[in-house]
């Protein structure tokens, strides 16, 4: 006769809801399901294990968050879920700490404080870093962003490394000071002295990664925008805009360049909104181009751009004191 199929205590769905439906063996415990229910549950395909250690027991997590940062949140959670008592560091802490642009794909990776060797289920990489400080994340140790921005840029290339950077700075997790302490606490690792350069193009103005990767495309370009956030104005001096990357052009008018976000952009009312928003900026003085991050992350931003900027004889021009732009009447 078959046994009557196993009660998951809400406990552990409440648990797992919270770590893209992850479990470690030590709260399937504490939350009332032994190691033998787990593997049935398993068996009976009901759960699954992703890494020695930890059980995905099938419950979603936020679903206002993108699915793309939800995978990258998962992966991140595995170390600390696989290797108790560990530090979640690099990439996988920044993700953790919600410092966005990260690769697609992240390997988890954690520290034990003191530096000791362990070694961590495959895929979990364990590094051997001392930390002295850490913070909790969710309930996750996690090392402090200045720490893990100084672990995580020297395996990094240039546009992730960046686009990271400017989303500690974007979110208020490191200062410009703090970003000087990452780049000199880096200069041990293996890729440090090649990535130098790429801490004093941190801007933490851009407001997401396809931001970012649009400014060093147009910089890589020759084109550098001369003015970042600038703020459009009516002659009375009310805000009816901001747009990401501008270059002001001859006869005192500017290129206006939007970097539209992939999921904010997709619904219908924002649509609508950017459409209105787009008809109030566009006029005679004022040439507007939306892209896509796709567009910024192949480099079709900067082609575009600078085929326009030669057409208008444009030369780089310091922005407004104000950092405004006033539209015409």
């Amino acid at each position: 006769m078959p046994s009557p199929p196993l009660v998951v205590p809400d406990r552990a769905h409440r648990i797992a809801s919270r770590q893209e439906g992850l479990l470690s063996i030590d709260q399937c415990r504490s939350s009332g399901v032994t190691r033998q229910q787990a593997a049935r549950l398993v068996a009976q395909g009901r759960w699954s294990r992703p890494v020695r250690g930890v059980y995905d027991v099938g419950v979603g997590g936020d679903p206002a968050r993108d699915r793309l940062d939800r995978a990258r949140r998962r992966a991140s959670l595995l170390g600390p879920l696989a290797c108790p008592g560990t530090v979640v560091t690099g990439v996988a802490a920044l993700v953790l700490h919600g410092v966005h642009g990260a690769p697609l794909d992240v390997r988890p990776e954690v520290t034990v404080p003191d530096g000791s060797a362990r070694r961590g289920p495959d895929p979990v990489r364990v590094r051997r870093l001392r930390l002295r400080r850490w913070s909790e994340v969710d309930g996750v140790a996690c090392a402090l962003p200045e720490d893990a921005l100084a672990q995580a840029v020297p395996a990094l290339p240039r546009y992730r490394a960046v686009a990271m950077m400017d989303s500690a700075g974007h979110r208020g997790l490191v200062s410009r000071a703090g970003l000087d302490r990452a780049r000199e606490k880096s200069g041990d690792l293996v890729g440090a002295a090649a990535r130098r350069s790429w801490w004093d193009e941190c801007d933490p103005r851009a407001e997401s990664p396809a931001e970012t990767w649009a400014r060093l495309g147009c910089v890589d370009a020759g084109v550098a925008p001369d003015a970042l956030q600038l703020r459009l104005v009516t002659s009375s001096g009310l805000v009816v805009a901001r747009v990401d990357l501008a270059w002001l052009l001859p006869g005192d008018s500017a290129l206006l360049v939007e970097i539209d976000g992939r999921d904010v952009h997709s619904r219908l009312d924002a649509v609508v909104a950017d459409r209105a928003r787009q008809n109030r900026i566009a006029g005679r003085r004022t040439l507007v181009r939306r892209y896509t991050g796709r567009d910024a992350w192949d480099g079709t931003v900067a082609r575009e751009v600078a085929a326009v900027l030669a057409a208008e004889g444009w030369f780089p021009q310091r922005p407004p004191v104000d950092h405004r732009f006033v539209l015409p009447s």
